[in-house]
């Protein structure tokens, strides 16, 4: 008996090991999901003085990786997710003015228009996209042009911070030799 039962629990434990092999887990995406707060240190893990999130931006960090960025991988002109993979979304807390347009508190697409000397930054109410590819100009809420700035170090990664100063806060994305600030105030 002792001999079944050893064989018994031996043949379920291989059973348990091949449905465990059936699970097949991606890698490591080539574009890691990242998230920007600001403030930057605003996100509550327990109860402390940190304050709460005034902004969120969930986004993918293509990397360079000895390409042609801009006017290259990224066409001028042309719309652009500001990440790769789904659209990068903008999440406000509390209503926001960006270049005298008010935006309610709230979740919203961000895309780009990137140019040479100029990016042109959407802010769209459609969400769960993919890309930039079903984009609706119609869903616009803001757009705003600002010049681009010549980075001296390049940027890997693509990335997203904030800046702050008096009532202002920048939204800055950076990524290869190309940086843009997008001026925002929070009400």
């Amino acid at each position: 008996m002792k001999k079944f039962s050893l064989l018994a629990i031996t043949f379920l434990i291989a059973i348990s090991v091949k449905a465990q092999d059936v699970v097949k887990f991606p890698p490591l995406d080539a574009s890691p999901v990242d998230i920007a707060y600001f403030p930057n240190k605003a996100v509550k893990f327990k109860k402390t003085d940190t304050p709460s999130p005034s902004i969120k931006v969930i986004y993918s960090r293509p990397s360079v990786k000895g390409r042609v960025i801009f006017g290259d991988l990224i066409k001028y002109g042309e719309v652009w997710r500001v990440g790769a993979n789904e659209n990068t979304e903008i999440k406000f807390y509390k209503p926001a003015t960006i270049n005298g347009v008010a935006v309610p508190a709230g979740t919203y697409s961000l895309f780009a228009i990137p140019e040479k000397d100029k990016w042109t930054i959407i802010i769209n109410k459609e969400l769960d996209l993919w890309g930039g590819y079903a984009y609706d100009e119609s869903k616009d809420v803001v757009k705003i042009s600002v010049p681009v700035k010549a980075l001296a170090t390049p940027v890997e990664a693509l990335s997203i911070a904030f800046t702050s100063k008096d009532a202002i806060t920048n939204l800055v994305i950076g990524w290869d030799k190309t940086s843009v600030e997008v001026p925002i105030t929070i009400k």
